[in-house]
């Protein structure tokens, strides 16, 4: 398999959907807009794809529910416009476009993340999307997306990043915001795929662990690239995280260390995968791209 030919063959079906759902006209105009220039502005998609993915591993055709795989780049995508914003990041550059509060405004910027992010639960709350999944399944992934959005996630890591700046980092601390900031989501990510097709605990065990070691290393990743990577690859501003003394992965343990521990956590979700045969390479391709990818 060429997994950048199946990354963008898939991000391809996420983008269709937002065409499609988003093809209706919304008053303010101006709203609309601003979801949109984010929402198209370059993201690789990898949390809906890890959903669809870990779908097809459990035997489910992913066209089923590409819609409800699709609600996670809204929420993701609606927390990178709030993390840009001056009270937080503050920052200017965005997949390698302004920030969207650069383009808008403030308060545009605030409730353009804010429509996205009910448009998302919107979506998971809709049985019509899907004639094959039972409104039991979709209530629980709808449950598992909101838990790891909210003060037991997302939420909770990024208020603990905030308060931790200019903090020497310490493993514990460290630990929580990375999990809940980056891992709580794309672990909900991997875990919408046996929810959502009805598979056992044994299933979903193995996928929560991968989802679990994957959603760590694209931090740590993350964190390396803010040192290595450039902006022209990032899109964004490099260095931002040693500015403002964020508490991250090579503040504590150096690059090669960091380094080190993204490629034990690649390992141990290869590890996890261990039940399945085949059916499950396309997660263990997904796992090495997290591991070199460069953006």
């Amino acid at each position: 398999m060429d997994i950048n030919n199946y990354l963008h063959e898939k991000r391809d079906l996420v983008d269709a959907f937002f065409k499609k759902y988003y093809s209706r006209s919304h008053i303010p105009a101006v709203l609309q807009e601003a979801m949109l220039y984010s929402l198209f502005a370059g993201g690789k998609r990898v949390r809906p794809i890890l959903a669809l993915a870990s779908y097809e591993t459990c035997g489910g055709n992913p066209l089923d529910i590409v819609p409800y795989a699709s609600s996670l780049e809204l929420i993701h995508t609606y927390s990178l416009i709030h993390d840009d914003l001056p009270a937080m990041d503050n920052d200017d550059l965005r997949r390698g476009k302004p920030t969207n509060h650069r383009v808008y405004g403030e308060a545009i910027a605030i409730l353009a993340g804010d429509a996205l992010l009910t448009d998302a639960f919107a979506i998971l709350a809709d049985p019509s999307f899907s004639s094959g999944i039972t409104p039991s399944n979709l209530l629980f992934a709808l449950r598992e997306v909101a838990f790891a959005s909210g003060l037991d996630g997302m939420v909770a890591g990024q208020v603990q990043d905030i308060l931790s700046e200019k903090k020497e980092p310490d493993t514990d601390t460290l630990f929580f915001i990375h999990t809940r900031k980056t891992g709580a989501l794309l672990r909900a990510s991997v875990r919408m795929g046996p929810i959502l097709f009805g598979s056992n605990q044994e299933v979903l065990d193995a996928l929560s662990t991968y989802g679990e070691h994957v959603g760590l290393a694209f931090q740590v990743i993350d964190d390396i690239l803010d040192i290595e990577g450039s902006t022209e690859e990032l899109g964004k501003s490099i260095g931002s995280d040693e500015k403002i003394k964020k508490m991250t992965y090579p503040r504590l343990y150096g690059i090669q260390k960091s380094k080190d521990i993204a490629e034990h956590l690649i390992a141990d979700a290869h590890e996890a995968l261990s039940i399945f045969g085949s059916e499950a390479d396309t997660l263990r391709e997904i796992a090495d791209y997290i591991l070199m990818r460069r953006s």
